[in-house]
């Protein structure tokens, strides 16, 4: 599953490439999965809207919408959003920017045609993502399930792991403490943070914490530079893999020898993820 840097990487590309422009054709697939939303309310919502900016939430992707009626509106629009079309990518969803004459892929749920000439895709072959179209008249802008993992104070951090009784991987797993923090990245901060991922989240000490926070951020923010980590079929909005993966400590390693103190890193079941840490560097 895209986590919070593919995700990033992911509407980054999107917003370089789309702010500004203005959808002027939808078409959905017959499959029902992908809808938050009715199919025919979200194409009725989309065409004429100006893209005004897109934004990552969690894991979500978050495209800015104003009504936008002719011509394609200047790339400084400063119009204040009207509606939020919202993109969770699920498992194996791809958000892409093409030319209409660009070969379709299998499992294509969505094509938005704009003003530019471009195309705006979602593509899902296994049909786990979401995709969900918000007027804000009656609705607050998305603001994701918990809180934002790259810019949380180390105080709030800390505060929302206390009196936890689950392991510190599943708690870092739970999107409504931190939302966009999934298997790769837990793993990689823990390793790094020197912190078994079975230890009970609320008995780990400040000192502890600081250091996971710290960890957590610079992954994230590494991950990010590096375009995200590319181990499945994940590629950024123009079809480029990542290279964080180049990168992993522990993650997938499993059996091999840990970059630090040679010993074997493990793999185990937890939180229903599988999870990789070395068992002499990680306490």
């Amino acid at each position: 599953m895209p986590e919070l840097p593919e995700v990033e990487t992911i509407a980054r590309g999107v917003d370089q490439r789309l702010r500004g422009d203005r959808i002027v054709e939808v078409w959905f697939s017959s499959h029902t999965q992908p809808f938050k939303s009715p199919p025919a309310e979200q194409a009725a919502g989309l065409e004429g809207k100006a893209i005004l900016g897109v934004h990552r939430v969690g894991k979500h992707i978050v495209c800015e919408l104003a009504d936008a009626p002719g011509e394609i509106p200047s790339a400084g629009l400063s119009a204040r959003p009207s509606a939020e079309w919202i993109v969770h990518l699920g498992m194996t969803g791809r958000l892409l920017v093409t030319t209409p004459d660009g070969p379709v892929a299998p499992h294509t749920h969505a094509r938005l045609t704009l003003a530019s000439g471009r195309e705006m895709r979602f593509v899902d072959p296994r049909r786990f993502g979401r995709l969900e179209y918000r007027p804000l008249a009656s609705a607050q802008a998305f603001a994701g399930p918990g809180t934002e993992p790259t810019t949380i104070a180390l105080d709030d951090f800390a505060r929302l792991f206390r009196g936890r009784k689950l392991a510190i991987k599943a708690a870092l797993l739970n999107q409504t403490l931190l939302h966009g923090v999934g298997n790769i990245y837990a793993d990689e901060s823990l390793f790094r943070a020197g912190i078994r991922p079975r230890r009970m989240a609320g008995r780990i000490k400040r000192a502890e914490l600081a250091r996971l926070h710290a960890a957590l951020q610079q992954v994230l923010q590494h991950a990010i530079a590096l375009g995200g980590s590319s181990v499945s079929d994940y590629v950024d909005a123009n079809g480029v893999r990542g290279f964080f993966q180049l990168e992993h400590r522990v993650y997938m390693r499993t059996g091999q020898p840990c970059l630090v103190c040679g010993t074997p890193i493990r793999r185990i079941l937890l939180a229903g993820r599988g999870t990789h840490f070395c068992p002499v560097c990680q306490h």
